[in-house]
């Protein structure tokens, strides 16, 4: 009777076993089923509720995040015009930084605006994206400033990533607006007010207005008139209250100086007509650059907003990387 009773309890626990283990292994193919996303998440990252915004028709697809530009630019709205291609190689992320967009109108920073946090906070975002979309590594794109972001990843954890593009990369910005103050001069020679305020600017910035006069002559350069009005002016010392802090740690970055090797495959994407961060500068860091792989790509119609500009040339550069490396393979 007792061994009858032990072969009973034995044959339970030996079924008990086989419906976790089946159980197991239907919650890990769950994990794995492909599905459709349209969604605005809001995790915490840094102490604070930020906004991520997850676009595909397939899971499964491999993940680009954008690191916008600014600081304290959004390219949420407008992302369906620079990546109604792209949707159909990537599952789309885009991300409203600390102090940008819809996290600013949900939570403005409580503490004060560093380089460190937004780079603390980009990790984090990568961090949940991966766990949340079961996703082993993601493709990273930074635009100007997000480019700060995006480099501070590719030398720390170049594991999370497949590669990286550095659209109108920020690389020296000190020897950029030096560079951009020259040209400006010359280009204004004849205008007396343009003259004026540029003489006055001080590199490295000394009070709020040098960045003004810079920006300010070159918005107008570049035909947007409405760079020379009281709003703009108002609006921009504005911004410059919050982020002039942070933009003074970006003049520090040189990256020529600090990061000569890389761990994961890199692209460059300059403007021919960009001014605002050196193409000349760009194309130098490129040559000395030692990388796995790497690649420069120039685009002869753009100026400092490619994914504006040539946005159907944009998007099909980055998926002929993805050919490349298929092709190598």
């Amino acid at each position: 009777m007792i061994r009858k009773k032990l072969i009973v309890l034995l044959l339970a626990l030996l079924f008990h076993s086989y419906e976790c283990s089946s159980q197991n292994k239907k919650e890990l193919k769950s994990e794995n089923i492909s599905r459709k996303i349209d969604t605005l998440l809001t995790p915490e990252i840094g102490g604070i509720k930020q906004f991520v915004e997850i676009k595909t028709d397939d899971s499964k697809k491999p993940v680009l995040l954008f690191l916008s530009g600014g600081p304290g630019s959004s390219m949420m709205k407008n992302a369906d015009s620079f990546t109604n291609i792209l949707k159909n190689k990537f599952t789309i992320v885009q991300w409203d930084q600390r102090d940008a967009g819809k996290t600013l109108k949900l939570n403005p920073s409580p503490i004060q605006l560093s380089v460190e946090q937004m780079e603390k906070d980009t990790y984090q975002v990568i961090r949940f994206i991966i766990k949340e979309l079961n996703q082993e590594k993601i493709y990273l794109l930074g635009s100007s400033w997000g480019n700060v972001l995006g480099f501070y990843i590719v030398k720390n954890h170049p594991e999370l990533l497949y590669s990286y593009f550095a659209v109108n990369p920020v690389i020296s910005q000190l020897a950029s607006e030096k560079e951009l103050l020259k040209t400006l001069k010359i280009h204004f020679k004849e205008n007396s007010l343009a003259s004026q305020e540029l003489a006055s600017v001080t590199i490295p910035f000394k009070i709020d207005e040098d960045l003004f006069y810079l920006r300010k002559w070159l918005f107008y350069k570049d035909g947007k008139e409405y760079a020379t009005s009281n709003d703009f002016k108002n609006g921009f010392l504005q911004w410059l209250k919050t982020w002039s802090p942070v933009w003074n740690e970006v003049m520090t970055i040189d990256l020529p100086k600090t990061l000569k090797k890389v761990d994961c495959p890199v692209y460059f994407f300059v403007g021919k007509n960009d001014i605002q961060t050196s193409t000349k500068i760009t194309k130098e860091y490129f040559e000395e650059l030692k990388a796995p792989k790497k690649d420069l790509f120039l685009f002869e119609n753009s100026g400092h907003q490619i994914h504006q500009d040539e946005s159907q040339k944009f998007q099909n550069t980055i998926i002929k990387t993805l050919d490349t490396i298929k092709s190598e393979k």
